[in-house]
């Protein structure tokens, strides 16, 4: 199913939640909504699902518009953050309930349950109460309950946020996995860029109401289109500066080098710390520095490194080139820069 959103506002007490918003989602997409909290994607979310009525704008369905219709009408399946499982019934039980209450025959609720089981990977543990499982089974069954009555969408609030690190990580492949397998157009809600750039198809990210970019993961994290994004998604250095030359950055009073395209004279320039280039001889156009602090990062090494006159720039490196290289506190070595996105001064 395709979903067209046009001009949805939403406002609760003079508070604009959701400003203006319109896209579109093809049948079989699988969409985040990122943004920090109060950036109104969990409304835009329960708007999609009739869960709440704007006060202007249209959705539509597969080209039908939905945008006063019930939940039941528009067929959605809806996960909230915090399972909203019946505790009184077994896992069986809470899969079969929606397909009860659309009085559907037992042998069909039989056959589909057992399927949905195998599909969230629950088989052998219906007989149990949501209490008898683990917070991660839990939130599987209630994707099986969304997807009991074959939603045409579904549609997931923060879906992981309650859970731990290592569990939401094993969720985020299991998620992958039943979207291959079913199509099911799909929008989940969530402020974890790194589940967001993971999992989606498409990303859409929300500030104040209104969605700033839309595009890949990829497409958002190496092309933000204004400096909200650059700061949100991904680690970000951030500079003022002038340009002194084609390519050559003035900070202060260092020039700096970067490359790409021309720069405007007075700007915003962001540059993500994999995207600082370190070496422990000099290159041209590279700034000397001193790495003033060490973080070790798993795979990474974070370099703190001071540049002069106050300044300092975070550098992510591999931990074999940092090792390699000999990259200590207080080491000299030398900077550029090898990508940044740059914005006007406002």
């Amino acid at each position: 199913m395709s979903i067209a959103v046009r001009n949805l506002t939403k406002t609760f007490n003079g508070f604009t939640a959701v400003d203006n918003v319109s896209f579109n989602v093809e049948t079989g997409e699988l969409i985040a909504i990122l943004g920090p909290s109060g950036s109104g994607k969990s409304t835009l979310l329960r708007i999609i699902a009739g869960l709440e009525i704007p006060n202007t704008g249209e959705i539509h369905l597969t080209g039908v518009e939905t945008t006063l219709s019930s939940p039941q009408e528009r067929n959605v399946g809806f996960v909230f953050q915090h399972y909203a499982l019946f505790k009184h019934m077994t896992l069986y039980e809470n899969i079969a309930f929606a397909l009860k209450v659309r009085k559907v025959s037992k042998a069909e609720i039989v056959s589909r349950v057992n399927e949905l089981l195998e599909l969230v990977q629950l088989k052998g543990l219906e007989h149990r109460y949501p209490s008898q499982i683990s917070g991660g089974q839990r939130q599987r069954v209630a994707v099986a309950r969304a997807l009991a009555a074959r939603p045409r969408v579904l549609l997931l609030d923060e879906p992981f946020g309650a859970l731990d690190a290592k569990v939401r990580e094993e969720l985020r492949k299991w998620i992958l996995q039943l979207h291959e397998q079913t199509r099911v157009t799909t929008l989940f809600v969530t402020h974890d860029q790194h589940e967001a750039l993971e999992i989606a198809n498409k990303i859409f990210v929300m500030n104040k109401g209104r969605i700033e970019q839309e595009g890949t993961p990829r497409e958002i994290f190496d092309r933000p289109l204004t400096p909200f994004v650059a700061e949100f998604v991904g680690e970000s250095n951030f500079i003022e500066a002038e340009v002194s030359e084609p390519h050559l950055v003035r900070w202060g009073p260092i020039n700096f080098s970067v490359n790409g395209y021309p720069l405007r004279e007075k700007m915003r320039i962001y540059f993500r710390p994999n995207d600082v280039y370190v070496s422990s001889a000099p290159e041209h156009s590279h700034v000397r520095a001193t790495i003033a602090k060490t973080r070790f990062k798993g795979p990474l090494i974070e370099l703190t490194l001071h540049i002069g006159d106050g300044k300092h720039v975070i550098a992510h490196v591999p931990k074999g080139v940092s090792f390699a290289s000999g990259f200590t506190e207080g080491s000299e070595v030398y900077v550029g820069i090898t990508e940044y996105h740059s914005f006007s001064k406002s």
